[in-house]
């Protein structure tokens, strides 16, 4: 049984959030279920290899992370003409009837402990809502945390034949002592509908963080994903699509850089339930000092998934002989009329490319952060928003400390 938080948590803290943001009673309903069934709901399941559990969740203090009634944060929206992009207290205002259908329908706030404890106590979310034929760029969310703990939520809802790029990013002001962020994203993606969208973490080195991201994707609509983990001492992360729609595609880029004594657990999975699906899932992290990682990647073929593409490739590379890494892709066929590969490397920098570097003349850090740099290339290389791009490219290099 999971790990309960006591004195920070209880119906009277739960109506009191909701009440504070005026909400309806359907969703304080939810709220409220989710806290009472927390006592009977597991942690989320963790990537295990041969021999080893690689991340312990249960070992958190939750009780003392968790302050919900002193959530702070700074937000910044960015609203292109034609789409929503509203607080959830806005969008229950002006959109309560999309709200109502879409919340928890990809995400069941019970499927775990952690999603139960976001679901009661969540103060800070958005709603983009992009309606029919509308093409939309440039939606921008910027969460700046400010407090012990976060709960952040995000849901995504395109129409049919639209499209939208979007990009998230969540950083932290420094404060004292550890702390917890958690995030949820749900796209509900229409029919014929495109979503890209993008996220960087980077909050301070003290907090943990735990975000869970997956979308749906209706008939020929395309749920597209880019996900950049720099921060947090500890992640825990999985991005997720369901192709439940005949012709839906998904493309999920990621990538990590840990130092000092990061941890990271992240995850890629795609269930292929429709026929015509396609999946690309393309992975690359780097480790420095005692920084560890553990991958796992999935794609899972439905028996109805006749003529599907499914592809995965992971690599890290570590720059420490202290560092520790290891990776879990797994296929899981169930119809003959499939295409799928699945990779996964784990090594250290090509002592032949650094000797060659060297001798030319190239000095040996700066040899080292350049073959770095561009072992990242074929993950920036995928990233279709440039603004992403190059935010992520500036990390790496800020990371290398040239």
């Amino acid at each position: 049984m999971s790990t309960q938080v006591h004195s920070t948590l209880s119906e009277e803290t739960v109506r009191e959030i909701s009440g504070d943001l005026d909400e309806p009673d359907w969703l304080l309903e939810t709220r409220l279920e989710a806290l009472d069934a927390l006592s009977e709901l597991d942690m989320p399941d963790v990537i295990r290899t041969p021999g080893r559990d690689w991340t312990n969740l249960d070992a958190l203090d939750y009780e003392s992370f968790v302050d919900p009634l002193s959530a702070a944060e700074e937000k910044e929206r960015v609203e292109p003409e034609g789409v929503s992009v509203l607080s959830l207290s806005d969008a229950l205002d002006e959109h309560e009837e999309i709200v109502e259908e879409y919340f928890g329908s990809v995400i069941d706030p019970q499927e775990n402990y952690l999603t139960a404890l976001s679901a009661a106590l969540f103060t800070s979310g958005t709603l983009v809502y992009v309606p029919e034929g509308v093409d939309a760029e440039d939606v921008t969310i910027r969460t700046t945390m400010q407090s012990q703990s976060l709960f952040n939520y995000t849901l995504v809802v395109t129409e049919k034949s639209s499209s939208v790029t979007i990009l998230e990013r969540q950083e932290s002001e420094e404060l004292d002592g550890e702390r917890y962020y958690s995030g949820l994203v749900e796209i509900a993606a229409g029919e014929n509908s495109h979503v890209q969208y993008g996220s960087l973490q980077d909050v301070d080195e003290e907090t943990y963080t735990y975000t869970l991201k997956r979308g749906t994707a209706a008939d020929h609509a395309t749920v597209n994903w880019v996900e950049g983990n720099i921060g947090s001492r500890l992640t825990k992360s999985s991005v997720e699509t369901m192709l439940d729609g005949e012709g839906s595609e998904t493309k999920t880029v990621g990538a990590f850089f840990g130092h000092d004594d990061q941890h990271f657990d992240v995850a890629a999975r795609v269930w292929h339930k429709n026929e015509h699906t396609t999946a690309d899932l393309v992975t690359r992290g780097v480790l420095d000092d005692e920084a560890r990682s553990v991958y796992e990647g999935v794609q899972d073929v439905g028996k109805e998934a006749w003529d599907t593409s499914s592809y995965q490739r992971e690599n890290t590379l570590m720059l420490s002989d202290r560092s520790e890494a290891d990776a879990s892709p797994k296929l899981i066929i169930n119809n003959h009329d499939t295409e799928a590969s699945h990779s996964a490397t784990v090594g250290q920098v090509d002592e032949e490319d650094l000797f060659y570097m060297t001798s030319r003349g190239v000095p040996d850090e700066l040899a080292k952060n350049m073959l770095v740099e561009g072992f990242f290339v074929p993950v920036l290389d995928e990233v279709e928003v440039e603004e992403l791009r190059e935010d992520l490219d500036a990390k790496i290099v800020e990371r290398l400390d040239y």
